[in-house]
């Protein structure tokens, strides 16, 4: 009996320590290859810092018009959602047709002027 319990402690204190060491990578990964350059402002527009205009951004697309609105879906979700990475992949796109249906715009996973307005209407 007492040896299946310091297995089980031992098992127990090696997956901690094994979490314990892949915790900064994680962490580390979910960071923004761009820092904004501003913090968005309350009663104002939601903005990241990315990018400010409105250009039509779709699948495929890269860069800091995605980083935009990668952080944008983010602040809306409440949370880490997507990694700020620059790359509008599917991961992505399921995002904003999601923002899209539940905000009662046209579902196209595009992301283009009405799309951005709402977006930053946060």
């Amino acid at each position: 009996m007492r040896t299946r319990l310091r297995t089980t402690l031992a098992a127990a204190a090696a997956l901690s320590g094994l979490l314990l060491a892949l915790a900064p990578a994680v962490t580390a990964s979910a960071t923004p290859a761009t820092t904004p350059t501003s913090a968005p402002v309350a009663g104002a527009d939601a903005y990241c810092g990315y990018y400010d205009g409105n250009a039509t951004t779709r699948r495929v697309d890269t860069g800091d018009r995605v980083r935009e609105v990668q952080c944008l879906i983010n602040h809306w979700a409440g949370g880490e959602a997507l990694a700020v990475d620059g790359g509008f992949g599917p991961r992505t796109e399921s995002w904003v047709v999601h923002f899209q249906d539940v905000n009662g715009l046209e579902v196209d996973g595009i992301v283009g002027p009405q799309t951005w307005s709402v977006l930053r209407a946060l």
